[in-house]
């Protein structure tokens, strides 16, 4: 019976370091591990509430659908979201717009909240377009902004601001290349994220895909109590 009673003990001991053990050295290589510290792996699935602070947005100035300059100025203590994007993209942007209403209807009555929405053909997008563009999307929101100006300057905030990719490409669809990620800023104007499941900022949101925008919008949540 001992000898049996040792064995159990044995394959105890085997599958708790099989299953904890990595965990720990990983966590205490990124010295993500406290005192309190608990040996669960319960622990590994909570949400933790603490975004990310990556860095100052770029500062840009803009003008919007309504010929109206904007500026990051005009968006200081609101939390507010950006993409780069453009009205004739045939597409990533249909999606793209379809779940930036989708935040911003569930924002609708908070005054802290904003959009800045960067065309990066500005050539054709115009205020004139970008106002249309706005209205068949039925936005009527204040504080969402479809920002249009110079072409260089908009490449150099996204690809070296922001460093989200955009270019120009005769091959592509539309003739643009761009992600299809939103960046989140808070009401500092500090661009803000959440940890991946391995502990890793992802620096910026999939717009294109439930998980991404669901997140964001429980992170728009977190950062508009700060």
């Amino acid at each position: 019976m001992k000898n049996k009673s040792y064995i159990g003990i044995s394959l105890i001991i085997l599958i708790f370091g099989i299953l904890f053990i990595p965990k720990i050295v990983n966590r205490m290589k990124n010295g993500s591990v406290v005192q309190n510290d608990r040996m669960s792996l319960s622990n590994e699935m909570v949400k933790t509430e603490a975004l990310v602070k990556i860095g100052p947005a770029p500062k840009f100035e803009l003008i919007d659908q309504n010929n109206i300059k904007i500026s990051n100025k005009d968006y200081a203590g609101k939390v507010y979201v950006m993409e780069f994007f453009f009205s004739t993209c045939p597409s990533i942007c249909p999606i793209m717009n379809k779940n930036m209403v989708e935040v911003e209807k569930a924002f609708a009555n908070e005054k802290n909240f904003g959009i800045a929405s960067i065309t990066i053909n500005p050539d054709n997008d115009t205020p004139e377009v970008l106002k249309e563009h706005a209205k068949k999307l039925g936005i009527t929101a204040p504080n969402w902004h479809f920002l249009s100006g110079n072409k260089d300057y908009i490449f150099n905030l996204a690809n070296k601001g922001f460093n989200i990719y955009v270019g120009e490409n005769n091959k592509a669809l539309g003739n643009f290349e761009h992600s299809g990620l939103f960046a989140l800023i808070d009401k500092k104007g500090n661009i803000r994220c959440r940890k991946d499941k391995q502990g890793n900022p992802i620096l910026y949101y999939d717009g294109l895909e439930k998980p991404g925008v669901d997140a964001i919008k429980e992170d728009i949540n977190l950062l508009l109590k700060e």
